[in-house]
């Protein structure tokens, strides 16, 4: 018998299938095995078994050892990667990997162990006066423990802390406790409180026609377009209730800052331990033992990320993408995949639902909608009929006319007052981290860069160091211009970091609390920032986009949002639209509850028509205005378009890479001009990151363009060089 095997090794010169006898071991498809590869020993997948083969005798070798007990890889994710590898020609081994903890690879995770004592079976009927003498109430105690209160069981190391440890002792050595290893789960958020009182929710019509029409559905793919604070998250719930009453599975995918203590909570309150975690904020026991839960099908939900959508349960009924529009869906790093793509594929082959959800969904999604290809449902209102919050523009030009320089105009600054002297609380947004986005001299003009990369260096006023958010690299700031010598340096935009400094000077006795990468780094800070907002620790939370979504606190009546114009001056045709999402989404976090909410947005643009609509919460207008603009101007959803990135330390070499790929790329537009709306090559915009040169081939091409489309990624996989990355990317969500 031999084994096909996929080395585990991330490169195009072996993505190929090797065969290796198997040893007389018993080998399964979806193992794991250990074998010999040229002088090394490596890690491969078997995808497959058969009795001959056609490499000669003495050129096979054998399967070293076996690595999994069972296989760890499901049919339907071997489908999967064929579907991934051609459409969005990706390496096998690449695809793989996404299917397991990365830590299981190099056996760096395993199965936890302990010491289990229970009481033997010969003993455990029998009456206790007979084994225990008068007096030993240690004893006595100990058994009645383990019969009655823990009849499975208790680990040795919790037994040892509430009962005696010489007792334990003793019914071991007499052979009426036996000592066994068992294994012990590691549990994710173990010390989560369950939620208190929890009520019967009483649907809205909207909702509950919502439920009605996707649980009456198999197979369909359905848009949930809802108002913030609508109810989205009771309708997912209710349609998983209904899928694991038919004895079938669920994911739910949500984006990563919006796995909220509260989100799990709701899942936890419903389904018990027949949920799984996963996300990237776990240790790598936790994301083990969550993803095997998965696997074994103890596990009837997953619950997770972007790479949730990979959870190897069988079966699935419905998946729901929460929050659809948001760009973390799409991975920008190798392996490079689009969630929805992978998850419209999952419904197909089982016959499952998918749900789209947001309050602000992808203009390429609703569009999908309105011309019929998926079914639109919507909900108006927020549940408890209160009204969206109150959007008020503060035109900050005008503040500085008015001699104000401050980050807050006078509007946001005596809201803040009046919501924390009224008990309330208030969120504080800018989606910009650090202290200051750039030092520059005053004299020269000098502006500190990164060495690694084409970037500025952002100033990080708790560590006092210049940090680069491209590479990582930490430098010394700057008391001098390192060019002219002058010691007037000046600090450029604010972030995160200054306006948490500000305001806890302006309100000393409220309590600020701030959220973003650099406050959120280590493991469970971010549930712990929430947990502490929630508990009313501190009455205003400033934040990245980490806190525009999903995050529902009653008593938060005002939302001022700082330069909302940061995202709307972008070079990139998805920059208004990402502006309307952004403020919109963190705008609901007002008013969620019977408290009414205000939200100030302070802009330098303020008669920009994205703040019209942002300001009267109107989908739908913006929807039109800007699909209107997409079809004039023919970008997606009515084109497509295609990147090339091409990057290396050796400058000279990638330009000799991407002249030819432009070259076949050329030759496509040649024999197809028509399917061609725009084609040139360039440096990147960030033409240097990690010591890498960037250049890239940007195509705008018809929609039904789709053999052109795969040309193009066939002339990058043509091309590939040794040292140089290389690859392409459908309508990527950046364009930097």
């Amino acid at each position: 018998m031999y084994a096909e095997v996929i080395i585990d090794i991330a490169a195009a010169e072996v993505d190929r299938i090797f065969d290796y006898d198997c040893g007389g071991f018993d080998i399964k498809r979806g193992m794991r095995v250990s074998v010999p590869f040229g002088r090394m020993r490596t890690e491969g997948f078997v995808i497959g078994l058969k009795d001959t083969t056609d490499v000669p005798p003495e050129k096979i070798k054998a399967v070293s050892a076996v690595l999994d007990r069972a296989p760890i890889i499901t049919d339907e994710m071997f489908d999967l990667m064929e579907y991934m590898r051609r459409k969005m020609h990706l390496l096998r081994v690449d695809i793989l990997r996404l299917f397991i903890p990365a830590a299981m690879r190099g056996g760096r995770v395993k199965e936890l162990t302990r010491r289990l004592a229970v009481i033997a079976e010969e003993y455990r009927d029998r009456d206790p006066d007979e084994f225990i003498r008068k007096g030993a109430l240690a004893q006595r105690e100990l058994y009645d423990y383990l019969t009655c209160d823990k009849p499975d069981g208790e680990y040795v190391s919790e037994l040892t802390k509430i009962m005696s440890a010489s007792a334990l002792r003793n019914f071991a050595e007499r052979g009426i406790v036996r000592i066994v290893d068992a294994e012990k789960r590691r549990v994710p958020y173990s010390d989560l409180p369950a939620s208190e009182n929890v009520a019967q929710i009483v649907l809205t019509d909207e909702q509950k026609r919502a439920c009605d029409e996707i649980c009456s559905s198999a197979g369909k793919t359905f848009l949930l377009h809802g108002v913030t604070g609508s109810g989205k998250t009771e309708v997912y719930l209710r349609c998983i209730r209904h899928t694991l009453d038919l004895g079938k599975t669920a994911i739910m995918l949500v984006p990563e800052i919006s796995l909220t203590p509260q989100m799990l909570r709701n899942f936890r309150d419903r389904f018990g331990d027949e949920v799984a975690i996963l996300h990237s904020g776990l240790g790598q026991g936790e994301k083990f033992d969550e993803w095997r839960k998965c696997l074994t099908g103890e596990a009837k939900v997953a619950l997770g990320a972007r790479s949730a959508i990979f959870a190897p349960l069988k079966n699935l009924g419905v998946i729901i993408i929460d929050e659809e529009h948001d760009q973390s869906y799409v991975s920008e790093r190798k392996p490079r995949y689009v969630t929805s793509a992978v998850a419209e594929w999952r419904k197909t082959v089982n016959n499952a639902n998918l749900v789209l959800g947001s309050a602000t969904p992808s203009i390429e999604t609703y569009y999908a909608a309105k011309c019929g290809k998926i079914k639109l449902l919507e909900l108006t209102g927020r549940v408890n009929g209160r009204p969206l919050p109150e959007v008020r523009v503060v035109d900050m030009c005008r503040e500085i006319r008015r001699g104000n320089r401050s980050i807050f105009s006078d509007e946001l600054r005596d809201e803040l007052k009046k919501c924390v002297s009224d008990g309330n609380q208030a969120m504080v947004f800018l989606n910009r981290r650090g202290y200051a986005s750039y030092v520059m001299c005053r004299v020269c003009g000098f502006v500190a860069k990164c060495e690694r990369c084409d970037v500025s260096l952002v100033y990080h006023k708790e560590e006092n160091r210049l940090k680069c958010h491209y590479c990582g690299n930490l430098y010394e700031p700057l008391s001098e211009c390192p060019e002219c010598g002058s010691k007037f340096i000046k600090e450029g935009y604010i972030g995160t970091e200054k306006v948490a400094g500000v305001l806890a000077e302006m309100f000393p006795s409220s309590g600020v609390l701030r959220m973003d990468n650099d406050s959120t780094r280590t493991k469970g800070a971010h549930a712990k920032i929430l947990g502490d907002f929630g508990a009313k620790k501190a009455d205003i939370l400033v934040g990245t986009q980490m806190i525009a979504k999903g995050h529902d606190f009653p008593d938060v009546t005002l939302v001022g949002i700082l330069d909302a114009d940061m995202s709307l001056h972008i070079a990139d045709y998805r920059s208004v639209e990402r502006t309307f999402q952004l403020t919109t989404q963190v705008a609901g976090r007002a008013g969620r509850a019977s408290l009414p909410g205000k939200v100030i947005l302070q802009t330098y643009t303020p008669h920009h028509y994205v703040y019209n609509y942002v300001r009267t919460g109107d989908y739908k207008g913006f929807y039109e205005k800007e699909i209107n603009l997409r079809e004039v101007t023919k970008y997606p959803p009515f084109a497509k378009i295609i990147r090339v990135l091409v990057s290396g330390t050796d400058d000279k070499k990638a330009s000799g890479v991407l002249k030819n790929i432009y070259e076949k790329v050329g030759a496509l537009k040649e024999a197809h001009p028509e399917k061609f709306i725009y084609l040139a090559y360039m440096r990147s915009p960030v033409k240097k990151i990690m010591d890498e040169f960037r250049m890239q081939i940007l195509a705008r091409l018809t929609v039904d363009a789709n053999d052109i489309e795969d040309g193009i990624y066939t002339a990058v996989d043509e091309c590939k060089t040794q040292g140089i990355t290389s690859y392409a990317e459908t309508n990527p969500i950046k364009l930097s």
